[in-house]
């Protein structure tokens, strides 16, 4: 399935204004089945409702409720490119929930920044409060996947020598568009384009740390 969280851009009879933001399940054809609430805490449940996509405003896929935790460094070729030796463990670092956005909507440049970097990433969307989950476990508390960009203002990054200024912007966490609970992380690529121009590639079976390995790391 791939969920989306939405609001309505137009007068819709099949939908309730002043209710939004909605969820609802998009489909190949672009056509949005409304769901009845929040299907992290009132599953997935479809209220008969539907609108196209085209009708609606994409919002962040999942607004987490305090913190965006990170895994820094997790590409070899990148931590190479950031200088110094492939991490031994996890690099984690936090974005604040108010650093996320939607996938259309405008990243602002911080006027104290000269250089502000993107970087396309996976997001996984946990399901539920977990704590020390075992390696084995690590898919039963995975609710599904989404997309990132990590974005830095990478000048002030190398001034304050760590990271939580320079990632940690207003907008500076785009999400989206959906959230995939059927994808199965493997050998797929996550690509960043900029004005057609592919920017950075890397492929999920590169990560120096498994999805496994990070969520029992963070939890």
């Amino acid at each position: 399935m791939r969920i989306v969280r939405f609001s309505p851009t137009s007068a819709d009879p099949a939908l309730e204004l002043g209710k939004d933001p909605l969820f609802g399940l998009i489909n190949e054809d672009g056509v949005i089945a409304v769901l009845a609430g929040d299907p992290l805490y009132a599953g997935i449940t479809p209220n008969g409702k539907a609108v196209p996509v085209s009708q609606v405003r994409l919002l962040a896929p999942v607004l987490p409720r305090s913190k965006v935790v990170c895994i820094g460094k997790n590409y070899a070729d990148h931590a190479k490119e950031m200088g110094g030796d492939v991490p031994a463990q996890p690099v984690i670092f936090l974005k604040p929930n108010t650093s996320v956005i939607g996938p259309g909507d405008t990243i602002v440049w911080p006027g104290m920044s000269e250089r502000v970097d993107h970087e396309a990433e996976l997001a996984i969307v946990i399901g539920r409060i977990c704590k020390d989950v075992p390696k084995e476990r690590y898919s039963d508390v995975i609710f599904g996947y989404t997309l990132a960009n990590d974005v830095t203002a990478r000048d002030l990054q190398k001034v304050d020598g760590q990271w939580t200024r320079a990632k940690g912007f207003d907008t500076f966490c785009p999400l989206g568009p959906w959230i995939d609970t059927d994808f199965i992380p493997g050998d797929q690529a996550i690509t960043a384009t900029l004005n057609g121009e592919v920017k950075q590639s890397a492929k999920l079976s590169d990560m120096i740390f498994d999805i496994p390995t990070i969520i029992n790391f963070v939890t």
